[in-house]
């Protein structure tokens, strides 16, 4: 997924994680995303840049788009990290510079490693379904393998951790010995949660990550405080387990990693390490748009504040 502000802001993320567990809610901010689709944008904020590898989080939906197009984000380029899409309503087309083509439906992982540079759109297809409801996630890559050439994964059969009322799809990372097939290049868990009405229950976790919650359906209890859908609850570092609750039933992402060790510079879509870096990658997709390589999106104007240029496999 793209951000297709016309004026993206140019962001330096570092490790911010505290040095022991914490209780922090993060407002989404509302970004207009395509023709149809609006999404709310929980990292990166003012308040919270990162969490482990975890770099970008956009919440969307739920969206009746029966009589509309639902998602139509033309082609665009990544450079230095991952996007992870995760579906809960809805189907998303994924194609890409390498060739790939997949429809990503709920419970499924799409996974796309951008490395040294890719391009990929993201639509709707039609027919589709009448809601579209997810996430679209990035993750950093470390410095040694944010040059790994680019691919993409398609995981249908994700692994499940149950306990009674409780549900657990491990994205990515390893959840109470449950690892995901999706590869990844710093040591971080993404999971789906759900929890069924009146559930209670407890998560192992490891208290060298850092932990953030977002809730996408009802409001749970997350170490004795309420999550509202939509809302990001930053947990610290320093936790060995997570106590839930549930009233009516909920569904939330358990984000964690690491805490990142290295400085990055995020603008548009790219991640790299300076602004010389993300001016040089804009430049480059700029030419091959120039050169009428498809249907691309051009994209927005050099960021006002300004290290290899991206390269569209």
């Amino acid at each position: 997924m793209s951000d297709v502000t016309a004026d993206p802001r140019v962001t330096v993320c570092a490790a911010e994680a505290t040095g022991g567990p914490v209780s922090e809610l993060v407002e989404p901010r509302r970004v207009r995303l395509g023709e149809s689709t609006e999404v709310r944008r929980l990292l990166p904020s003012l308040g919270r840049r990162m969490v482990g590898a975890w770099c970008f989080v956009d919440h969307y939906g739920p969206d009746e788009i029966a009589a509309e197009p639902g998602m139509q984000v033309a082609p665009h380029p990544h450079i230095g990290l991952q996007t992870v899409s995760w579906l809960l309503s809805g189907e998303v087309h994924h194609r890409d510079s390498l060739g790939s083509s997949a429809l990503v439906r709920p419970g499924e992982l799409g996974l796309m490693t951008a490395g040294r540079g890719i391009a990929h759109s993201e639509q709707s297809p039609d027919p589709h379904s009448p809601l579209l409801h997810g996430a679209q996630l990035w993750v950093a890559l470390p410095d040694e393998a944010r040059d790994v050439a680019p691919r993409f994964e398609h995981h249908t059969d994700l692994p499940v951790v149950t306990a009674p009322g409780l549900r657990a799809t491990v994205l990515l990372g390893d959840l109470g010995g449950a690892a995901s097939p999706g590869r990844v290049h710093s040591p971080l868990l993404g999971a789906e949660v759900v929890l069924g009405s009146g559930a209670a229950g407890v998560l192992p976790l490891d208290p060298d990550f850092e932990y953030a919650v977002l809730t996408v359906e009802g409001a749970p209890r997350v170490a004795g405080r309420e999550v509202g859908p939509g809302t990001l609850l930053y947990l610290g570092c320093g936790r060995r387990d997570l106590a839930l609750e549930a009233g009516p039933a909920s569904r939330f992402l358990l984000l964690g990693g690491v805490p990142f060790p290295e400085q990055l510079v995020m603008w548009w879509n790219f991640v790299g390490r300076s602004g010389t870096e993300v001016t040089e990658a804009r430049e480059t997709w700029q030419r091959e748009v120039a050169e009428g390589r498809g249907d691309r999106f051009r994209g927005p104007a050099r960021p006002r504040s300004a290290a290899a240029p991206g390269r569209w496999s």
